[in-house]
C-alpha cells in the first residue's frame, strides 16, 4: 500500500534519532534511569515541537485535501510532513562525541530491529481495525503510528541495551578471563589507586617516578572501570611481559565496582587519594563514598601496603582501622617537628607556589631524611598527589633524593591545570577535565598568580554533588570573587548558586556575565582580552548538563 511510504519515513527518522540519542546514553554510562531523567527534564527532548507541529499540520492538510481524487496527494502530504517531523535539529556545539564501540553497535542494531518490529506489529493491528477504507483514515493511522515510534526512540535505545545484556555478559566474562590470564603471565606488582578525585593525576605522577628505575605501565587516560582496565590489560600488557609495575586506577559509581576490579588485578599496594562529594548524587552520602573507596584496602593481602592521605578525615579514618599492618600516610598540613603518634610518615612543609611552579620540603618522619622538591606543576593540591606517589616509590626501594629528581620533570595530566600561552600572548590555564571542592580553590589560586593583566574565570560550576550542590557552588562563587577579575558563568540554571556566592562577596556586576554555551565565552575572551591577560577554564560539562 502506498501509505507505507509515510510509515517508512518515520521509521528511518526513528533509527537516526536512536543513533543520535546513543551519544547521551553513553555520557550517562548506559544508566537507563539517569538517561530517562535527562530526557524527561526538558519537553523538547522527548516531544520535539517541530515534530508535533509537522504531524498535526500534515493530518489537517490531508483532511482538507481529501476531496482530491486518488491517494497520491494524501501520500505526498503525509510524506512531506514526516520528513519535516523527523528532520534532525542542529546539534550545535558537540563536546563529547559518540564512540562507536562494539557494545554500542550491538545495542544500536538491537534497537533498530525492535523499532522496525514494533512498527510492523502496530501497522498490522491498525490494518485489522474495523475502520472506513478511505485515504484520509490511512493517512491518520500510518502517520500516528510513525509519530509514536519516533517519540519512542529513547525507549528503543534502552530496550536494545537491555536485550544485549546476556551478550555483553558473555563478552565481559571472556575479556576478564583473558585479562586474568595476561596478569598471571606478566605477574607485575599491582598498585591500585582510587579516590573521589586525584586518581589519574596521582597515577601519572607515580608512573613517572617509578619509571626512573622500573618498567612501569599505568592504565591509560581515565580507564578506571572493570572493562576499561580489562581493555588496557588485553591491548597493552599482553604484548609486553617485561612490565614490572602495573598502576591501576579504580573508579566507582556504586559500591562493589572497586571490589570487582581488585578481584581481577589483586593489588599488593593500594592508594586512597581523597574521599569527597564527587558523584555524591549517585552514592547518596559521604559515608557510602568512603565505604566504596575502602574496598581497595580490603582487597589487600595481610602483607600488602596501604597508602593514605592523612589530611582527608575520611581517609584518615581508614588508616586508623589498622589494616593492613604496613600503612603509609602523607600530609601537607602536619608540622614535621610535631608529628602525632602513629601519624603520617611523609610530610610536606614550607610549601610555596609561584608562576614557576611549586616548591616544598618533603620529610620522611621514619628516617629523618628531607629533600627539597621543585616542580613546574601548579596547584597546591598536587603536593598531596606527589606525596602519595613518593610514599610508594620510597617503599619500593627508591631514595628520597632520587624521587625529588624525578619530580622536577613531572607534567600535569591532560586538562588538569595545564598552562599555555596563545599567539596573542594570552595565558590559558586548562583545568576543564572536572571540578571538585578541593581542586577549585587550588585552581583559583593558580589564576591569582598572574598579576599582570585581567584574570578571567570561565566555568559551569561543579556537578553531581547531590545535596551539597547549592552550598559548594555558592562557596565557589565566594572564593572566585577573591581571585578573578572577570567571570563568565556557562549555563544560567546550574550556575545560579555561584552567582549567589558572587553577589554575597560583592563581586562587581559589570565584570560578571552568564552565557549558555562555552563557545560564547571563548568568543568573548578572544575579542576582549589582550596580551598579559589570563583565562582559567574550570570544568567543562558534557551536553547532558546543558540548561
Amino acid at each position: 500500500m502506498e501509505f507505507l511510504i509515510i510509515a517508512l519515513i518515520w521509521l528511518i527518522g526513528t533509527c537516526y534519532r536512536i543513533y543520535k540519542q546513543a551519544r547521551f546514553y553513553q555520557i550517562e554510562e548506559y544508566m537507563s534511569g539517569r538517561y530517562l531523567r535527562w530526557c524527561l527534564a526538558q519537553r523538547e527532548r522527548w516531544l520535539p515541537k517541530r515534530t508535533l507541529i509537522a504531524w498535526v499540520g500534515g493530518v489537517l492538510l490531508g483532511v482538507v485535501m481529501s476531496e482530491a481524487p486518488g491517494n497520491f496527494m494524501l501520500v505526498l502530504i503525509g510524506s512531506i510532513a514526516a520528513v519535516v517531523g523527523v528532520w534532525p535539529a542542529s546539534e550545535g556545539e558537540v563536546k563529547k562525541g559518540f564512540k562507536a564501540t562494539a557494545r554500542a553497535k550491538r545495542m544500536l542494531g538491537a534497537a533498530f530491529v525492535m523499532s522496525g518490529l514494533v512498527m510492523a506489529i502496530l501497522l498490522v493491528i491498525v490494518g485489522r481495525l474495523p475502520l472506513p477504507d478511505i485515504g484520509e483514515v490511512y493517512l491518520v493511522d500510518y502517520s500516528f503510528v510513525g509519530l509514536c515510534i519516533f517519540l519512542s526512540a529513547p525507549l528503543f535505545l534502552i530496550a536494545g541495551n537491555w536485550a544485549m545484556q546476556p551478550v555483553e555478559a558473555y563478552f565481559r566474562r571472556r575479556f576478564v578471563n583473558k585479562a586474568r590470564q595476561v596478569l598471571a603471565e606478566v605477574n607485575p606488582v599491582v598498585v591500585g589507586i582510587t579516590g573521589s578525585y586525584g586518581k589519574t593525576t596521582t597515577k601519572n605522577y607515580l608512573a613517572h617516578i617509578l619509571s626512573g628505575r622500573y618498567k612501569t605501565y599505568p592504565t591509560p587516560k581515565s580507564y578506571n572501570t572493570l572493562m576499561g582496565v580489562t581493555l588496557a590489560i588485553n591491548n597493552d600488557m599482553a604484548n609486553d611481559h617485561s612490565i614490572e609495575y602495573f598502576i591501576c586506577e579504580m573508579g566507582a559509581y556504586i559500591q562493589g565496582e572497586i571490589q570487582q576490579i581488585a578481584e581481577l588485578t589483586h593489588p599488593t599496594i593500594s592508594i586512597v587519594v581523597e574521599v569527597g562529594p564527587q558523584h555524591l548524587e549517585r552514592f547518596g552520602t559521604l559515608e557510602n563514598v568512603a565505604t566504596a573507596k575502602y574496598e581497595i584496602i580490603k582487597a589487600l593481602p595481610p602483607d600488602g601496603v596501604g597508602v593514605f592521605n592523612w589530611d582527608n578525615p575520611h581517609v584518615r579514618e581508614m588508616y586508623e582501622r589498622g589494616y593492613p599492618k604496613t600503612r603509609l600516610a602523607v600530609s601537607r598540613v602536619v608540622d614535621p617537628t610535631n608529628v602525632p603518634t602513629n601519624g603520617p610518615r611523609f610530610i610536606a612543609s614550607e610549601i610555596s607556589e609561584t608562576l614557576n611552579g611549586l616548591k616544598f620540603t618533603v620529610t620522611d618522619n621514619q628516617t629523618g631524611e628531607h629533600e627539597l622538591f621543585d616542580t613546574t606543576l601548579l596547584g597546591e593540591h598536587n603536593v598531596t598527589n606527589v606525596l602519595l606517589a613518593t610514599a610508594v616509590a620510597v617503599h619500593e626501594g627508591m631514595k628520597l633524593r632520587d624521587v625529588a629528581f624525578r619530580v622536577r620533570a613531572l607534567k600535569p595530566a591532560e586538562s588538569r591545570l595545564v598552562r599555555q600561552t596563545t599567539a596573542q600572548g594570552i595565558t590559558i590555564i586548562n583545568d576543564a577535565y572536572s571540578a571538585n571542592p578541593t581542586g577549585v580553590v587550588s585552581a583559583l589560586k593558580a589564576l591569582a598568580l598572574h598579576q599582570n593583566g585581567r584574570r578571567l574565570l570561565i566555568t559551569p560550576g561543579m556537578v553531581e554533588l547531590g545535596p551539597l550542590h547549592e552550598a559548594e557552588n555558592k562557596k565557589l562563587g565566594i572564593e572566585a570573587a577573591k581571585y578573578a577579575s572577570d567571570i563568565i558563568l556557562v549555563g544560567a540554571a546550574q550556575t545560579a548558586p555561584i552567582k549567589a556566592g558572587l553577589g554575597e562577596a560583592n563581586f562587581p556586576a559589570d565584570h560578571l556575565q552568564t552565557v549558555e554555551k562555552l563557545a560564547e565565552a571563548v568568543d568573548w575572551y578572544q575579542t576582549n582580552l589582550k596580551a598579559g591577560d589570563t583565562v582559567l577554564f574550570l570544568n567543562d560539562l558534557p551536553e547532558t548538563y546543558s540548561s
